[in-house]
């Protein structure tokens, strides 16, 4: 049984001018690691919103574990799987540790202290995200990284199966993007965590998911395998530009996962789905020689 499992899902939102969504199945492998990738405005953030049963789809099913989304009580869903948002506004002062501490309200409830057992659990998720050193020091004081690599550390905390993350690399430099998909991967290969990741990062996306779902306004256009997934076909259509793919040439477990390397010059859009003109040139594109 899938850990998440989507059946022809519809949504939009009210006022939109089309479905964020449009008649969308998916299954999440029980300790996975799956990438959703697609283009901006694809849907994938409304997808993840689904399964998180943040919305309520206006058609279809969205299951975790064999059950309704929403049909799970919020605490016991929070204590099974953690999430990790895009954007997190951070209005008052708070340590790292008291950020990563967080992670174990679903299991405190309101009135119950923390444990032993809870503070052993704040100190390992701070440990295997790196962050040990930090807890005292405040998230306004921290880089980029450091703060998703805190906010990482906050759900593992919850001791979940299952990981939820919207595009957490985002804006990141090379070394910080690298150490948290090196931690994903991690988490699911040697613990047994289902991850599912939400990322712009198509090249590592193919080097650690074991499983990519290709989202293109609102439809899924491919899933499977990075290598049966990243053809230059399927990209050059979903993206509208002009790529190579080749393999990595490694070393290391990810050696001969499709790396895809876009071209210089851009592909003439296709007559249903691309703008008449590229915004970046603003002219009309050619097709390439």
């Amino acid at each position: 049984m899938p850990v998440f499992d989507v059946t022809a899902v519809d949504f939009t939102y009210a006022g939109a001018p089309r479905p964020a969504l449009a008649r969308v199945n998916a299954a999440i492998r029980d300790g996975s690691l799956c990438a959703i990738i697609g283009p901006n405005g694809s849907g994938k953030t409304t997808l993840l919103r689904l399964l998180l049963g943040g919305l309520r789809p206006d058609s279809g099913s969205v299951q975790f574990a064999g059950r309704d989304v929403r049909a799970w009580p919020r605490r016991t869903f929070a204590q099974r799987v953690g999430a990790v948002t895009q954007v997190e506004e951070m209005p008052f002062p708070i340590t790292v540790r008291e950020l990563v501490a967080m992670g174990r309200y679903p299991h405190l409830g309101p009135w119950r202290r923390a444990a032993r057992a809870d503070e052993m659990a704040i100190e390992k998720a701070m440990e295997r995200c790196g962050m040990s050193e930090f807890a005292g020091r405040t998230m306004d004081r921290l880089s980029g990284g450091e703060r998703q690599r805190a906010r990482l550390a906050r759900a593992l905390a919850q001791e979940p199966a299952t990981l939820v993350l919207d595009e957490p690399t985002a804006s990141l430099d090379i070394a910080h993007e690298m150490a948290i998909f090196e931690l994903l991967a991690g988490f699911s290969r040697h613990d047994g965590t289902t991850v599912v990741v939400v990322t712009h990062n198509l090249n590592l996306a193919a080097r650690y998911a074991d499983a990519l779902l290709v989202l293109d306004r609102g439809s899924v256009v491919a899933d499977g395998a990075p290598g049966d997934v990243l053809t230059r076909e399927t990209i050059e259509r979903t993206y509208h530009w002009p790529v190579h793919v080749h393999a990595h040439p490694g070393p290391g477990p990810d050696a001969g996962a499709p790396q895809i390397a876009p071209l210089a010059r851009p592909l003439a859009p296709g007559p249903e789905s691309a703008p008449a003109k590229n915004p970046a040139f603003g002219r009309s594109p050619k097709s390439p020689t």
